[in-house]
């Protein structure tokens, strides 16, 4: 089940130089939405196919995965017939996927729902047999077309239209040029690891203070003092995004973009950022609701996060408000 985010929203001014000013908002702060808060930049211009964050090494997701839609799976006419998109959300540390989410757009319904993924999750790729590798954080190698393709595959076929990327350095660098994000720490968090890459020092007391971009980064990688271990601190990384939405509103976004843009790679284009700007006019916090993904962590190493094929469809049916006979039925004919 998903939990709602409410947070207040701005009254929305009227005229041109509104809508311009909004949608310069829109994918700033969905891009650090993405990957910290949620949407925010559109240009104008003849450059529609350029891609918003510059040439680089992008892979363009839709000219690596033509078919990304999967024929057997029980969602495919949802799949196909919906108007949404989906951006595969990375945060990336040593080619490993540190941070794995899934934002899913309805266009229609002006809704955004946000799949966290655990990186410990269990995902077998053939000819790796050590343990690490089969964790789907092992899977990225370099190249987001391989994160999605397993993100596809255990979201049930779900497609994958765009990526965003961004290591921790972008992110301590984007929390700095917004004026940190306020967080309730509940319990000290203390550890070490000189042997991490790089090395990992954390040192955050319990209380509530407002996280400069380095012990920002120190909250979101530590992982070693929750109950619930990889599921734990995906919950904590949730309400990090929470509290950095909460920021987002109340600060002035355009002053970030060019931050943004220099810390995340992504193959979404000027004219499909514009597009989705112009679709997402009006929404509210309250339009946005997060999901943990269905599974279940193993008490002993190495902790695998098993996922939960049945309590994934139930999730899928509920963001795509899939009826649920159809579910039934298509489980039963397999």
């Amino acid at each position: 089940m998903g939990t709602e985010i409410r947070n207040g929203k701005g009254k929305v001014k009227s005229g041109k130089s509104q809508i311009q000013s909004f949608l310069r908002t829109f994918l700033v702060s969905f891009i650090v939405f993405v990957i910290l808060c949620t949407p925010g930049l559109a240009i104008f211009g003849e450059v529609a196919d350029t891609n918003l964050f510059g040439d680089g090494d992008n892979v363009v997701l839709e000219e690596q995965l033509p078919v990304i839609v999967d024929e057997d799976s029980p969602f495919f006419e949802a799949f196909k017939d919906k108007k949404r998109v989906n951006i595969l959300l990375l945060g990336i540390n040593a080619n490993l996927t540190d941070t794995i989410m899934v934002a899913s757009f309805d266009t229609e319904a002006q809704h955004m729902d946000l799949i966290s993924i655990p990186r410990d999750t269990y995902y077998h790729r053939d000819g790796y047999n050590g343990e690490g590798e089969n964790k789907i954080n092992a899977a990225y190698r370099g190249n987001p077309v391989n994160t999605a393709k397993a993100v596809s595959e255990i979201l049930l076929g779900m497609p994958i239209n765009f990526y965003a990327v961004i290591d921790y350095k972008g992110v301590e660098t984007i929390v700095d040029s917004m004026g940190g994000v306020p967080m309730d720490i509940e319990f000290n968090m203390k550890y070490s690891d000189p042997y991490d890459t790089p090395p990992l020092v954390i040192n955050i007391p319990k209380g509530h203070q407002v996280l400069d971009g380095d012990h920002a980064v120190q909250f979101l990688r530590y992982r070693k003092g929750y109950l619930e271990g990889d599921i734990g601190r995906v919950k904590a990384q949730q309400e990090f995004m929470k509290s950095a939405f909460r920021q987002c509103l109340s600060f002035q976004l355009p002053k970030i973009a060019k931050t943004v843009f220099n810390n995340v790679e992504s193959d979404i284009t000027i004219g499909k950022a514009t597009s989705l700007a112009t679709k997402a006019m009006g929404i509210s916090g309250d339009d946005i609701t997060t999901y943990m993904l269905p599974a279940t962590p193993l008490p002993d190493p190495p902790y695998f996060v098993i996922p939960d094929a049945e309590g994934t469809a139930e999730m899928i049916q509920q963001i795509y408000s899939i009826e649920p006979k159809t579910i039934t039925e298509d489980a039963a004919g397999e």
